[in-house]
């Protein structure tokens, strides 16, 4: 059945925005949607094509590409870029094109509990929360937990070190899988009644690093434990393993967020979104593993 509107999801050949492409056409067809990517050469771009869906060049450092793949768009869902230091600047060119576009809809992916969260990799979430509320653009806030699939990027350094470190303690995080977030937005960019919402999207459970660690463990018929260390001793440890220093940064900073408690939230708020549980953690742990070589 058609919306109506014309659906335009950025991002779109990445982790996430390929997953709401697939949710959109579980939902509406083809001709309804529209994907903005910065290279339409790349293989996951040729890929949405030869399923009917529009692609249309939308790369957040230049504005002038903005403008011209926003004509005629209704709902747009702006996923949060992965450039640090230059997300708030790449995020406004987006809402200002969306604005002059006539957007009626704007749904951006930002971080659980933005607002409170001690996580300091978040001011540019802020900042963008702050410029959609300024625009005058109606918008919706998706503010997205742990992604189970984030757990796995230590895994190979995990697997060469015997051990998973970490600098989490007993923080508990709520995990969810991307095709879970995915089917958040997508419910969103199709529905009525979401414009001004604020939506706290995570898992239906909770776990401790340690405690994920062992579900994998299991999985992979292999001992792993868990490490916790101190930050410094944490970052010193993947410095030494050949860690470059700026994802060092970053990873111990998500591991103090996480023994704060910033990737926890009990409220259920996604799965009462898409209507069904939010796939289990061990779902996710299985797929993965059986697709590692270990």
């Amino acid at each position: 059945m058609s919306t109506n509107f014309k659906l335009f999801v950025t991002g779109a050949t990445g982790h996430l925005g390929s997953l709401v492409i697939d949710a959109l056409l579980e939902r509406v067809p083809a001709d309804d949607i529209v994907a903005g990517v910065r290279d339409p050469g790349k293989e996951t771009a040729v890929a949405i094509r030869k399923k009917g869906v529009e692609v249309r060049v939308a790369d957040y450092s230049q504005p002038e590409t903005l403008t011209s793949a926003l004509g005629g768009v209704d709902r747009l869902l702006l996923i949060s870029g992965t450039e640090l230091g230059q997300r708030r600047a790449q995020h406004r060119n987006v809402i200002q094109a969306a604005k002059g576009a006539g957007v009626n809809l704007i749904a951006y992916t930002s971080v659980l509990h933005a607002d409170a969260t001690p996580l300091s990799i978040v001011e540019e979430h802020r900042e963008t929360e702050a410029d959609l509320a300024a625009s005058g653009v109606p918008y919706v806030l998706l503010r997205n937990g742990w992604y189970s699939e984030v757990f796995f990027w230590r895994l190979p350094l995990a697997l060469k070190l015997g051990v998973y470190p970490g600098a989490t303690g007993e923080g508990r995080v709520s995990p969810a899988s991307r095709a879970d977030y995915a089917e958040a937005a997508a419910t969103v960019l199709t529905g009525e009644d979401h414009a001004g919402r604020v939506y706290e999207l995570a898992g239906d459970a909770s776990f401790t690093i340690s405690e994920l660690v062992a579900m994998v463990a299991d999985h992979m018929g292999k001992p792993l434990p868990f490490q916790n260390m101190a930050t410094e001793e944490f970052r010193a440890a993947l410095l030494q393993a050949g860690v470059p220093e700026k994802h060092v940064m970053l990873l111990s900073e998500i591991d103090a967020g996480i023994a704060k408690g910033a990737m926890f939230d009990d409220g259920k708020e996604l799965s009462r979104l898409i209507g069904r549980a939010t796939t289990p953690f061990r779902e996710t742990a299985a797929e993965v593993v059986s697709r590692l070589v270990v």
